[in-house]
């Protein structure tokens, strides 16, 4: 799977960018299958698309995974007591 280049974006915005893509795609469409993850298009104005194959990639875009764009979702939480003292 490819992997973002790191090291000639700014990974927060990107990830960022990803997230509106893939939340602004899911409160239009209903999603019979798993997505792969989004295509930041342009990454400038946060234009992108959801994914459901490996991209071939223009050299401005960026596949992000989609468990990046989902974040925490898989990770365990532990459960915190309401009262911290």
């Amino acid at each position: 799977m490819p992997q973002p280049r790191w090291d000639r974006i700014n990974s927060a915005a990107v990830i960022g960018q990803a997230r509106q893509v893939y939340f602004q795609f899911l409160e239009r469409c209903s999603v019979q299958h798993e997505p792969l993850g989004v295509v930041i298009t342009e990454p400038r104005n946060g234009q992108g698309r959801v994914v459901f194959e490996l991209p071939v990639l223009l050299p401005e875009e960026q596949f992000i995974p989609l468990e990046l764009v989902r974040g925490r979702a898989g990770r365990s939480r532990s459960p915190r007591s309401p009262f911290r003292g």
